[in-house]
């Protein structure tokens, strides 16, 4: 019933570029890079549930910028019209430690995940599965975690080839949240975009050191490092918490200007009403 125990470490540098901007970096990077096998043209769907506590203790862990912070959520991998209880997911602890990210999970049938982390029953495990399993209960039930968002959005990913083996490149768009309906299965969910739609989030992911290649190529678009949390922006978009920081106004980011053309035909339109 349960699946393999995995888990990994990196560091993790976020930029928020515009979506036609990171076509054009993902084709250069195509250059160096090739295609996750798991990543399909156009990409493929992530879905998190993140739990928390009532005082919403890892969102605020994450606001203070402690040096050690975790979080725990189930993820989705693909499309939602046709989840069920026999569906794969991942049972995840992520955690901060200084500046590496570490990722402990489990994959599970999403029942399972979901008698685990909402019912707070130990489920069937293999051996070397306990530690971690009894870890996940152990914060469910000593902290009384409770769903809290669930964040969406398409991602395309690439890989490095033999030179650079541990790098990876993420590009996320359509990036969205909801507060409500916190079962993967729910027919007509209420998301709301909690990152403007026009940008994507681009994530270069590290074992070790970035390729100086990749840091030039950075620097050559003028792209800027942010702090930006996907599970913090559904928080602060649906008015759980006040904005921080770590908050993306779209006001800072505003749509790109329509077509010339496009812009004509308004004023002709707006003159002629």
């Amino acid at each position: 019933m349960v699946g393999r125990l995995h888990a990994f470490n990196r560091f993790e540098l976020k930029y928020l570029v515009p979506v036609e901007q990171a076509a054009e970096i993902r084709d250069e990077l195509g250059e160096r890079m090739v295609r996750d096998l798991n990543s399909p043209m156009g990409g493929y769907g992530v879905w998190s549930l993140y739990y928390d506590t009532p005082q919403l203790r890892f969102y605020w862990e994450k606001i203070e910028g402690l040096k050690f912070r975790r979080k725990l959520r189930i993820r989705h991998y693909g499309d939602l019209d046709r989840v069920t209880d026999d569906s794969p997911v991942c049972v995840e602890i992520k955690q901060r430690v200084n500046r590496v990210t570490q990722k402990r999970r489990i994959t599970l049938p999403y029942g399972v995940a979901r008698r685990l982390c909402d019912g707070r029953e130990m489920v069937d495990h293999s051996a070397k599965e306990s530690a971690f399993i009894q870890e996940v209960l152990e914060l469910v039930v000593r902290l009384n975690l409770q769903p809290t968002a669930i964040t969406g959005y398409q991602r395309e990913a690439l890989v490095g080839r033999e030179a650079d083996t541990g790098l990876r490149v993420t590009f996320d768009r359509r990036v969205r949240g909801r507060d409500r309906d916190f079962h993967f299965g729910t027919p007509t969910p209420e998301n709301r975009f909690t990152i403007p739609p026009h940008m994507s989030v681009m994530e270069i992911k590290v074992n070790e050191r970035t390729p100086h290649w990749i840091t030039d190529l950075a620097a050559r678009r003028n792209l800027n490092l942010v702090r930006i949390s996907k599970y913090v922006q559904s928080i602060e978009a649906f008015g759980l918490a006040p904005r921080s920081v770590f908050h993306i106004n779209e006001a800072d980011y505003p749509p790109p200007p329509a077509p010339i053309e496009q812009q004509r035909q308004t004023l002709l339109k707006a003159g002629a009403q």
